[in-house]
């Protein structure tokens, strides 16, 4: 039976999956995970917690793995108005995101928005997100890979698509790796990570559990356009060349919500990194 989309509740809790290595951001991620790589003088974390505060955001969970003390060290038990949460995956150099995502399982019994620690956006863009059940989507450009969507004439997730796979003339969506996340789709989520999980399929990407159920009609998402306004997805120092420029201080502007003291903490960290290497 398929999921209607009615649920109006405003969500005000985000999962955030911070686990990897990010080998192909060496020699920034040796001493740094990272969701602490900075972006003109702002770490990806940083802005991130910026974004959620002003968004009245409450909860935050992060899923860590490598240097996860860096992180707790940063973020501490709050920022704002929001109160921070952990859980540390052991296996997080063996395992993909999809085992982060089930590491939450039995963390979160609410909405949630679902985010991955390698993005950066403007703030403005959350606007849409903050309703269950959501994707956000941008149109295919050259420089994007990874998995896309085809939608339908109701702008719900049709189809996913893995890297390259021809969508036979229909326009493709890059996925933005945001979700919100209602409570009814995650207890239907978590069956079918546990299902996967326990057939050792730890190294799958999440999204192919969504495929399945938008295939099998047990997950339904409206889709929200990220087009028109900046946003970029960072792997590798090419990426965060370019996140740079699009994110320069010349064309736009954020406001900190961490602490000057945090901010010190981290910058000295940073410069000790530097020299030591």
């Amino acid at each position: 039976m398929r999921y209607s989309y009615h649920n109006n509740e405003r969500i005000t809790t985000a999962l955030l999956l911070a686990a990897g290595v990010g080998s192909r951001l060496y020699p920034l991620t040796q001493n740094e995970p990272k969701c602490l790589t900075i972006v003109n003088a702002m770490s990806i974390l940083e802005r991130l917690l910026s974004n959620l505060n002003q968004h009245g955001f409450k909860r935050l969970v992060v899923v860590t793995g490598h240097m996860e003390n860096r992180i707790r060290d940063f973020l501490g038990n709050q920022v704002g108005n929001i109160a921070i949460d952990y859980i540390f995956s052991p296996l997080y150099e063996t395992t993909n995101n999809i085992y982060s995502l089930w590491m939450a399982r039995e963390v979160i019994n609410e909405p949630f928005l679902l985010l991955e620690s390698d993005l950066v956006f403007d703030e403005s863009l959350l606007d849409a997100m903050l309703y269950p059940d959501r994707i956000a989507v941008a149109k295919v450009q050259p420089w994007m890979n990874g998995s896309c969507v085809t939608i339908n004439k109701s702008q719900l997730v049709k189809a996913f698509l893995e890297d390259n796979a021809d969508s036979f003339g229909k326009i493709k969506y890059k996925t933005v790796n945001i979700y919100s996340i209602s409570l009814t789709s995650w207890h239907c989520i978590v069956k079918k990570l546990d299902k996967r999980i326990s057939d050792g399929k730890v190294n799958d990407y999440y999204e192919t559990v969504f495929a399945e159920m938008i295939a099998d009609g047990s997950l339904s998402l409206k889709i929200v356009s990220f087009d028109g306004k900046p946003w970029y997805e960072i792997d590798t120092i090419e990426d965060l060349a370019k996140a740079e420029k699009l994110f320069s201080s010349d064309n736009y502007t954020t406001t900190k919500t961490v602490t000057p003291s945090q901010l010190d903490f981290f910058n000295m960290r940073l410069i000790n990194a530097a020299t030591s290497s």
